[in-house]
């Protein structure tokens, strides 16, 4: 049984666009999936503290309780075969909710380290990893992306590689550019979906 995890990072959290085409997407094509959905756009995550810091440099013996969130959702990261990231475009890159995430799961000695190099290695397994990337006005292609490249980035710094992008862009162009968006990103990830299967 595929196990997948699916994340929204948008202010509208799971009444947005790429949230319900996400959600509509695995219970077409993957009906018998154990899916667990997030919500960190509508109630984003706490930043970190001088606490965690302070437990990853080992000068904190509370170090367990200060990464206790951390463990919760690197756990629940390792648990998916199948990771879902429905996210927008804030200033050409990713929200803070997202940022706030990936500090969270980007942690050293425990999803990633570092070798004699000081190359990052990552300890998680690799996994199919499907991004939903909307946008207010622009397309891509049409301005500055430095989400792409940051996120294929950060991801593989943990180990996962397997990730595949598809836009939604001119989500506020009115409903037919909203419907055109959804349509090809639709047929994108249902190709992308079912040459997996």
């Amino acid at each position: 049984m595929t196990r997948a995890l699916l994340l929204s990072f948008s202010p509208h959290g799971k009444s947005a666009q790429n949230f319900q085409l996400a959600r509509n997407l695995l219970s077409d094509w993957l009906p018998d999936a154990q899916v667990t959905e997030r919500d960190y756009g509508g109630q984003a995550l706490p930043p970190l503290t001088r606490e965690y810091a302070c437990a990853l440099t080992g000068a904190d013996d509370g170090s367990e309780d200060a990464t206790a969130l951390s463990e919760q959702l690197i756990v629940e990261l390792e648990a998916c075969d199948l990771l879902v990231i429905c996210t927008p475009v804030h200033n050409f890159t990713v929200p803070a909710a997202l940022k706030g995430w990936i500090d969270h799961v980007v942690r050293i000695h425990r999803s990633f380290t570092v070798n004699e190099r000081f190359e990052k290695i990552g300890l998680l397994d690799d996994r199919r990893t499907f991004v939903l990337v909307s946008s207010g006005n622009a397309r891509k292609g049409h301005e500055p992306d430095f989400l792409t490249p940051y996120l294929s980035a950060i991801l593989s710094i943990v180990g996962i590689r397997s990730v595949e992008f598809a836009y939604l862009g001119a989500m506020v162009r009115g409903e037919e550019a909203v419907s055109q968006a959804v349509a090809q990103a639709h047929r994108q990830l249902s190709e992308a979906i079912s040459s997996g299967l």
